[in-house]
């Protein structure tokens, strides 16, 4: 039997707990009630604290499936004494500002946060650094604050892979017709790095941005409702790709397409996350690309920096390789590379690094198209 995403959550913490002797505790943050959880380690040697992971949202389904699990695993490989209080703040920037002043109150020793809204998170950054915990930002750069680390991805990198990867599949038949933009949350400062990057490219191409949209919570209802008003405003005939900045947004763009009698495959969508019905779709020609982030490495990485920081230890050399300008002063960063991700590859990247299992891509009505990628 398949496990649920909340059941296979709670088997990898389990995992991760006992092989550090932990105890293992009920999760109810993956249901969306936003509550927090706490995974403890014990052990008789070595020195620990507490860390806090306070993560964005549940919608995007990369982070209770995979940022989660992954930075648990590799903290309590590293400190098997160390606790970590979890958080989801379910897309809700207040809730997560009181998230992470219960795990300021706590005792927390380091706050590792992906933030909700960057600028909202700077008071929060402001009281860490008042009770002298560093803050590494996760996934999302706060501008105007003492964050101490940032780990992340070149993120405007990333919208020049999926701008310049629907350029290239549209080719001449796009010349003086529409693409549709479906930007991310205009309270994320990484959709700002994607739009401008992809923006790079779409402005010089032989196409015109139809319609643009930055869409909030980086919500897959919302971006159907404005492909349904892009494909009334602009006519089906006259759009030639949408440019979406991740994958549930795209779903939701595909979805108003079939709803509008637009097949899919006859207009190229981009994407981002390498999301399990994504990847499906891709194979199905539905979506015609997404970004695949080596999001493992990323959790792994800032899990490290974490575990230094907690045991008042230099963070391991080499992890470190840039430096980005928040507005507040140069911010020791991990930037990782992007992989754009067609039906051609999904076996060498996405398989490759076990990121999704063949059984789990190739179920149902999608196993001929597996077959026919060469997925077994």
């Amino acid at each position: 039997m398949r496990l649920t995403p909340r059941s296979a959550l709670t088997a990898l913490a389990c995992v991760a707990a006992t092989a550090g002797l932990a105890a293992c505790g009920s999760d109810d943050s993956s249901k969306g009630s936003g509550t927090t959880s706490t995974a403890t380690a014990a052990s008789s040697s070595g020195k620990g604290g507490s860390i806090a992971l306070l993560l964005p949202e549940t919608k995007t389904t990369r982070y209770e499936l995979h940022d989660r699990p992954s930075f648990v695993a590799k903290v309590q490989a590293l400190c098997p004494d160390c606790t970590i209080d979890y958080a989801n703040a379910n897309q809700d920037p207040v809730r997560q500002q009181q998230q992470a002043e219960a795990a300021i109150t706590k005792g927390a020793k380091v706050l590792v946060l992906d933030a909700v809204d960057a600028k909202t998170a700077v008071a929060t950054v402001n009281r860490a650094k008042a009770a002298n915990i560093p803050v590494i930002a996760y996934d999302r750069l706060i501008t105007g604050a003492p964050i101490s680390y940032y780990v992340s991805f070149d993120n405007v990198k990333v919208g020049k892979l999926q701008a310049q990867t629907l350029v290239d599949k549209i080719g001449a038949a796009g010349k003086g017709k529409s693409v549709v933009m479906i930007n991310g949350s205009p309270t994320d400062p990484s959709a700002g790095d994607y739009k401008k990057g992809a923006h790079s490219v779409l402005d010089t191409a032989d196409v015109k941005i139809g319609k643009e949209y930055d869409t909030p919570d980086w919500s897959p209802d919302k971006a159907q409702r404005e492909m349904e008003q892009a494909i009334t405003a602009l006519g089906k005939s006259q759009i030639v790709g949408v440019y979406s900045a991740n994958d549930g947004m795209a779903g939701g763009a595909i979805a108003a397409m079939k709803g509008n009698g637009v097949d899919p495959k006859t207009l190229p969508v981009t994407g981002q996350d390498s999301e399990l019905a994504a990847i499906q779709r891709i194979l199905a020609g539905e979506q015609f690309m997404t970004i695949y982030l080596a999001i493992k490495k990323q959790a792994e990485t800032s899990a490290e920096i974490a575990v230094a920081l907690a045991q008042g230890k230099p963070v391991p050399s080499g992890l470190v390789n840039a430096k980005t300008d928040n507005q507040s002063g140069q911010v020791p960063s991990v930037l990782l590379a992007p992989t754009a991700v067609t039906k051609d590859n999904i076996k060498d990247t996405i398989i490759a690094d076990d990121f999704l299992k063949a059984s789990e891509i190739c179920t149902g009505k999608y196993a001929s198209a597996c077959m026919a990628a060469g997925i077994q």
